[in-house]
Formats: C-alpha cells, sequence, structure tokens
C-alpha cells in the first residue's frame, strides 16, 4: 500500500485544508460587511499578541490535547471514542471527591492524588462502553455518545442532591482545600523570576497535557501494547490470525482513552474552577474529534492542532470583544469550517493530491 510522506501527510494536507477554512471564513467575515483581514489580525492579537492571551490560549489548549489524545488513541484500534465529554464529565467528579475527601497540606500530594482520581473515573467511565463493544458487538459511537448525555444527568443530579455546598443556590461543590491549589504560570515562572499576568488560569497541568503526549507517542510506538493497537486497527483479521487480542486491545485502549479524557479536569475542575461545576467540560470533548482528526491521530499533530484551537477560542472571545458585528454564532461558524475540512472534508485535498504526487515520483 503506498503512503504520502509524513510531511505531505502531517504538514502539507493539514495546512491546505486550514488555508481553505481561514478563505471560507474570511469570506463570511466579509459578507457581514467586516474587513476578512481586520477580524485575522485581532484573532492572532488576542490569542498569542500577549502574555495574558498566551495564558488563555494554553489554558483552552491544555483541554483540547488531553480530550484529542483520548480520541486519537481509540483511532489507532480503529475505534471513534466520541464520548470524551462525558468521560472528562466523570473525570471531574473524580477529581472533586479526591480534592474534597481530605485537607491537603500541598499541592504536590494533592496534584497525583487528583490525576488518578480524574483518571480512573474516566477510564472507568469508558469501560463500560468498551465491554459492550468487546462481548456484546455494541457499536462505540452509539454507546459513547449516549454515556455522554447519562454523564451530564449523573453530575446534575450529584451537584443538585448530594454534593451541593450548604447554603447555596448554585449547584456546585464548596471550594477544594487551599492545599488542593495548583501553581498556576504566574507563580511557576515567578519561581524563575519572570514575571507573567495573574489573571489567566494556565497552570502546571500544561506540563501534564506536554507529558501526556510523550506518554502515547511512547505507548503507541515503543510498546508491545501499541503494537497490538495499531495491528488491530490496521486489520482486526490479521491481528486475529497473529495472536492478538481483540478484546484485551478494545478494552486496553478504550481505558487509555477514558483515562486521558478524565484527566482533563485537573485543568478545569481543580486547576482553574478549584471546584466542581456544572459544565466544566464545555465541549472540549467534542472538540478533542477535531483535534485528533487535524493531527492525524499523532501526539505531537494533536498537540499543535490543540495550541490551533486555544487560538481559535481565545481569539474568537477577543474578536466577538472588538468586531461587534461578529457574534458568538459566527466564531463558532469559522470554528465549525475548520473542523469540516480537516475532518470531514480531509479526502477531498488528500486523494488529488494523491494523484498528483504518485503520478510525478512514478
Amino acid at each position: 500500500m503506498r503512503r504520502l510522506p509524513k510531511a505531505v501527510e502531517i504538514g502539507l494536507i493539514p495546512l491546505i485544508n486550514l488555508t481553505l477554512a481561514f478563505i471560507i471564513s474570511g469570506l463570511v467575515v466579509l459578507w457581514i460587511g467586516e474587513n476578512p483581514l481586520e477580524a485575522l489580525y485581532i484573532i492572532i492579537k488576542g490569542s498569542v499578541g500577549s502574555a495574558y492571551g498566551w495564558g488563555y490560549t494554553l489554558y483552552y489548549a491544555t483541554n483540547f490535547v488531553f480530550t484529542g489524545l483520548a480520541v486519537a488513541v481509540a483511532f489507532h484500534a480503529r475505534m471513534f471514542n466520541i464520548g470524551g465529554e462525558g468521560q472528562a464529565t466523570l473525570g471531574g467528579l473524580g477529581a472533586a471527591l479526591v480534592c474534597l475527601s481530605i485537607e491537603w497540606p500541598h499541592w504536590t500530594l494533592a496534584f497525583p492524588a487528583a490525576i488518578a482520581g480524574a483518571g480512573l473515573f474516566g477510564a472507568a467511565w469508558a469501560a463500560i462502553p468498551a465491554w459492550l463493544q468487546a462481548r456484546k458487538g455494541s457499536h462505540i459511537v452509539i454507546t459513547t455518545i449516549m454515556f455522554n448525555f447519562i454523564a451530564s444527568a449523573l453530575l446534575v443530579y450529584l451537584l443538585v442532591n448530594v454534593l451541593k455546598a450548604p447554603g447555596q443556590m448554585a449547584p456546585e461543590t464548596v471550594n477544594f482545600p487551599k492545599g488542593a491549589h495548583l501553581p498556576t504560570a504566574h507563580e511557576m515562572l515567578a519561581w524563575f523570576g519572570v514575571s507573567f499576568p495573574k489573571s489567566p488560569p494556565v497552570n502546571i497541568s500544561f506540563l501534564l497535557a506536554i507529558a501526556a503526549s510523550f506518554f502515547v507517542w511512547a505507548l503507541i510506538w515503543r510498546t508491545r501494547l501499541g503494537y497490538a493497537i495499531r495491528a488491530f486497527g490496521f486489520s482486526e483479521p490479521a491481528a486475529v490470525y497473529a495472536g492478538i487480542s481483540p478484546f484485551r486491545v478494545i478494552m486496553a485502549s478504550m481505558l487509555i482513552s477514558g483515562c486521558l479524557a478524565g484527566m482533563m479536569a485537573v485543568n478545569s475542575v481543580v486547576g482553574e474552577a478549584e471546584r466542581l461545576l456544572i459544565d466544566a467540560v464545555q465541549g472540549a470533548g467534542f472538540v478533542g474529534i477535531a483535534v485528533a482528526l487535524m493531527g492525524r491521530s499523532h501526539p505531537a499533530g494533536t498537540f499543535l492542532a490543540a495550541i490551533l484551537f486555544g487560538v481559535l477560542y481565545q481569539g474568537g472571545v477577543e474578536l466577538e470583544f472588538e468586531m461587534p458585528a461578529v457574534s458568538r454564532e459566527m466564531i463558532v461558524v469559522i470554528q465549525a469550517l475548520v473542523i469540516m475540512f480537516t475532518g470531514a472534508l480531509d479526502n477531498m485535498i488528500r486523494i488529488p493530491l494523491e494523484r498528483l504526487y504518485f503520478r510525478k515520483v512514478s
């Protein structure tokens, strides 16, 4: 089977897709009577033009790295895990229960405990659809998306009836102990004498996202389990013939996927809100699908795609403020165009490019 070079596969095709998305988005902005170049300038300046903008961009990107990696791991096993939203929701519940369980003396103890709680709850929520797929033949797409709604309903019930702070109307827990406060970028950079704004919520979870990216790379390309996952994803009959257990691959890949999605909550619940809220995920589970598609399910590509979507989210907020004619709905349209061109319309660019390339080299 002939394959395009990595530079074309991971670099050129996403770049063309992204360029087309921005061109169509520019035409949409022009259609409503605004200057698309000015809009692009506002997005870039608002997201990466200052330390404040970078702080929010990296905060959003941290969420997308975890959910993107979660989708990528399942993709390698030829499974479409679209339950990242629910798994991250349950991850938030696990992290919150851990943080509220004791009066943590220091973040160095609370941080790994929160990671474990979030990861375990996310993995447990992914284990049920995985088992149904492996043993009963249930379609992973249907079960994972339905479990998103179950997770949301479960969290609402718990926050309203069980975990809600006493004497408070809002469905949220009490604030976590001070010892569970995670260092922000402002605090971490201050250790080295570097100034950084206080308000952006980017925190030590960003470093955790980088570590998770290295972990997924090592897992998929440097371990026997990773080889089994990739072999199963390429051809299930061939993998079975080689002695690879489909049940083991399905369960392992989905447990790892759910764990990664759940770990997103360390950033949003523990690092930013410092309490459990009704909607701490805010669609990051679904954005992770686009991030994984754009990153070609490779940790490096997924990480860069997460940064891009962080730019779009933070830049979109600034654009809505600086250019009132561009509403929040229009920002969603621009983000949707990026997702459409990098995901659903990927073959529109890939197939002609493959034909052209192999005609030239043959």
